[in-house]
């Protein structure tokens, strides 16, 4: 039996009722995540609102991105809204996303940590922000901040938006808390159809489809000077990449390197999601009998090395540059994949576990054309590397089909941003008449 509407805004009220018990608990709470490197302890008030930097004058969109994948996907559209003269406020919730902030769009747009989802942080925020929209990435639903932002007629707007397999049958087991919330956006602008279709079952209207905007970033940048020492030190060496490793994963590598490196020589690049698993990981591959570079040591790759390391945050362009083949992680351990794109981008040969839910549609297209291959499991993996090594045909032919693939899928940024228009073009019109709207107060 489907539960009342008046139901679901009590089960929503008591959530925020919930938020402000539990309220006087999150500070150890942060405290405690802190000291596991998982908060910013210098920009810890940020977190229940309190601002460290000053608002500018003039009109200001707040962008959230909960994550590194979700704030590259939104640069080049953060980048759109300062060219036309709107402020814009970019909040995140990791340590690494908002370094990754600092080193790709410093001095271009303003960065906080995004409040808490309670009622005293959200309202302190949104009073001293005042922002005149609020446009969120891919699939952030705060119940406590979507009402507090309803009530103040403020327009929240679900960019580049999808909706995993688990979490549309969460939402549909609970159809009415759903529409009382999907209800509150006031646009959906949706990665694909089958997106579009489901956020519009769970009561979000209107639903726009723009495709994936993460096609039409800039490839990930890198210090050419960097990348020439350790083209370099690499030298003649065949290479391969695990890229954006999940627990587990980094094994995995570790095994196709060992059954491997007797016949090629090969120099694996491990590059962890989470580069703060560094230690641990390559206290694993010594264990394993093999010989590490790390990047933030700044590590000669030798010819002895097995495995270079890259622990570093915002090089993604680096490494994807000192190789032809990659292997994107969350797929084989992990769940719902990550992103393939870039590696296209650049000029690899994309590899995948069976795990991809999350770039379902990106990946169908990727196999389709040629430019990705799934594999089942570590020797599946170990035989498609060996396979790319050694049959130069077969990865340029699965490179260029990358790229082709790329070139096919761009467009998405100019359909979000037509969908954005209603929005941001007063904003457009309201910053260029004030002349001080661009500047900082």
């Amino acid at each position: 039996m489907a539960m009342s509407d008046g139901l679901a805004s009590l089960i929503i009220a008591s959530y925020g009722w919930a938020g402000i018990a539990a309220y006087p608990l999150t500070g150890p709470l942060l405290a405690l995540r802190a000291a596991k490197g998982k908060e910013d302890r210098a920009r810890r008030l940020e977190r229940f609102g309190y601002p460290s930097i000053d608002r500018p004058a003039g009109p200001l969109v707040w962008m959230h991105a909960a994550s590194v994948g979700e704030t590259l996907a939104i640069v080049p559209l953060m980048r759109e809204l300062r060219r036309r003269d709107i402020n814009v406020l970019l909040t995140t919730g990791t340590v690494t996303s908002a370094e990754l902030a600092r080193f790709r769009l410093d001095g271009e747009i303003l960065h906080q940590y995004v409040p808490l989802d309670v009622k005293p942080a959200v309202r302190r925020f949104l009073a001293y922000w005042r922002p005149d929209v609020a446009i969120s990435v891919e699939s952030e639903i705060w119940p406590t901040t979507l009402m507090e932002l309803h009530k103040r007629h403020i327009p929240q707007i679900l960019v580049n938006a999808r909706i995993s397999d688990r979490s549309f049958d969460r939402w549909r087991r609970h159809a009415s808390i759903a529409e009382a919330l999907f209800s509150k956006l006031a646009l959906v602008i949706a990665q694909s159809d089958l997106d579009a279709e489901r956020f519009r079952d769970l009561g979000a209207w209107p639903v726009n489809v723009s495709g994936n905007i993460k096609v039409d970033g800039d490839a990930p940048p890198c210090d050419e000077a960097v990348l020439e020492r350790y083209r370099q030190q690499i030298g003649p060496r065949k290479t391969w990449a695990a890229i954006s490793t999940f627990e587990g994963e980094e094994k995995i590598g570790c095994m196709v390197h060992r059954a491997l490196k007797a016949h090629t020589g090969l120099l694996s690049i491990v590059v962890p999601r989470h580069p703060e698993r560094a230690d641990e990981i390559e206290a694993m591959m010594i264990e394993k009998g093999l010989k590490v570079a790390r990047r933030t040591r700044e590590d000669v790759i030798t010819p002895d090395i097995d495995v270079f390391l890259g622990d570093t945050i915002g090089e993604m362009g680096l490494y994807l540059r000192l190789t032809e083949i990659a292997f994107v992680g969350r797929s084989l351990t992990g769940e719902g994949g990550q992103n393939p794109l870039e590696p296209a981008m650049l000029g690899c040969a994309v590899l995948s576990g069976p795990k991809v839910g999350n770039f379902r549609e990106s990946y169908q297209r990727l196999v389709r054309n040629g430019s990705a291959r799934i594999v089942r499991d570590a020797e599946m993996l170990a035989k498609a590397v060996h396979f790319l090594t050694t049959n130069d045909l077969a990865r340029h032919k699965m490179i260029d089909a990358g790229m082709e693939s790329i070139q096919e899928m761009r467009g998405a940024l100019m359909a979000t941003v037509k969908g954005l228009e209603p929005y941001i073009n007063p904003l457009t019109v309201q910053a260029r008449l004030e002349p001080r709207a661009a500047g900082r107060a």
